[in-house]
């Protein structure tokens, strides 16, 4: 349960280190195993604890995101915990409203129109004051796990929050977002700069109240083409683990796996494993052999399974993770999903997913 241990120090023991050595290249038993949304609407019981609460304030409960980031953990032997949180938070801390309409998803009541706008933003963010519901709900959780799995922190990339600040909530072609990049690049590079250093500062600050790993989600890298994505992701994305990593050295802090997951980024695949992070994560849309192939062997990948085939029959679940494991070979490797659990799939199933890569990779070792 969520009790309410609050301090960061003496946290419980980890006992189960599989996803943490895989992240950082050492030999493990059985491929590690966690998805992108596992404290989800698809779990009833996630359904029951969000419903009588508005979204964003669940966010801001550390009890609740406590609870729900261990629901799934209660039910499948995953090798992660993922704090319960949401990407948006970065802009709320910087001044923006978010609200979340259903049926629509998050909606900024005032999204950026003109460069002007710019100047309604926060320059400088006390990180702890703006978002430190969200260190709490890390050491809370932390303690809660007891030491059974480790527990992973996240935040949004510059480009991707700097589309939905402008966009006012999800598109499908990002068209005012990317017309900025166009008409206005010094007043992206600006934004872009300003949500780096908000971010740098979140991610330590997670590390701080007790993550062991980070997850850095560009997930609207597939609308950029490869030049822009060049010039207004890429440099930020190395500049955050930089940044973050000299930071946390300074602060004496533990220097923590980081995992960059930038959605249909296929192009930039080579650059991604030399940007600083030990993990690249993949969507489904890509050959495991050649993201192999484009990463190298320095970095450590996860993915692919397409979130659609959790549609499958539990057997024909089996034998895609089968494929896949063979496929990516079972080290420096973490198995995951090519993107998040849709609302509509069947626990049953993300258990035969979590079971298979568990069970197909110690036969794979064993052989």
């Amino acid at each position: 349960t969520c009790s309410f241990s609050r301090s960061p120090k003496s946290f419980p023991k980890l006992k189960n280190d599989t996803f943490l050595r895989a992240a950082r290249g050492e030999e493990t038993e059985h491929t590690p195993v966690w998805c992108m949304r596992q404290a989800g609407r698809y779990l009833p019981e996630f359904r029951e604890t969000r419903a009588a609460q508005d979204f964003f304030a669940t966010c801001r409960s550390p009890k609740l995101c406590c609870e729900l980031t261990l629901q799934p953990l209660r039910r499948f032997p995953l090798d992660a915990a993922i704090i319960f949180s949401d990407i948006l938070v970065v802009p709320q801390a910087l001044g923006m409203e978010v609200i979340m309409v259903p049926g629509k998803g998050p909606t900024f009541t005032e999204p950026l129109k003109e460069v002007e706008d710019l100047l309604k933003l926060r320059q400088k963010v006390d990180v702890t004051a703006e978002l430190g519901y969200v260190f709490q709900a890390i050491t809370l959780t932390r303690h809660s796990l007891e030491g059974k799995v480790p527990l992973i922190g996240f935040s949004g990339a510059p480009w991707t929050l700097m589309s939905y600040m402008i966009e006012g909530g999800g598109s499908s072609t990002m068209a005012k977002a990317k017309s900025w990049l166009y008409r206005h690049p010094e007043a992206s590079h600006q934004l872009l700069r300003l949500l780096a250093n908000v971010i740098t500062d979140y991610l330590v600050g997670q590390v701080a109240a007790g993550a062991q790993a980070l997850q850095l989600f560009e997930s609207h890298a597939g609308h950029l083409g490869p030049e822009q994505f060049q010039d207004f992701a890429l440099p930020y994305i190395r500049d955050i683990a930089q940044a973050v990593k000299s930071k946390l050295k300074e602060a004496a802090l533990p220097l923590v796996p980081m995992i960059i997951f930038a959605k249909d980024a296929h192009y930039a695949l080579r650059d991604l494993a030399h940007a600083g992070y030990e993990v690249v994560g993949l969507d489904w849309t890509i050959r495991p052999q050649e993201a192999r192939a484009q990463t190298g062997k320095d970095v450590t990948l996860q993915g692919n399974l397409d979130p659609c085939a959790l549609y499958a029959p539990k057997e024909k679940i089996g034998e895609l993770v089968k494929k896949m494991l063979e496929a990516f070979g079972t080290q420096r490797y973490i198995a995951n999903l090519g993107h998040g659990l849709y609302p509509d799939m069947n626990p049953e199933h993300v258990g035969a997913f979590v079971e298979a890569v568990h069970a197909h990779s110690r036969h794979i070792n064993k052989h």
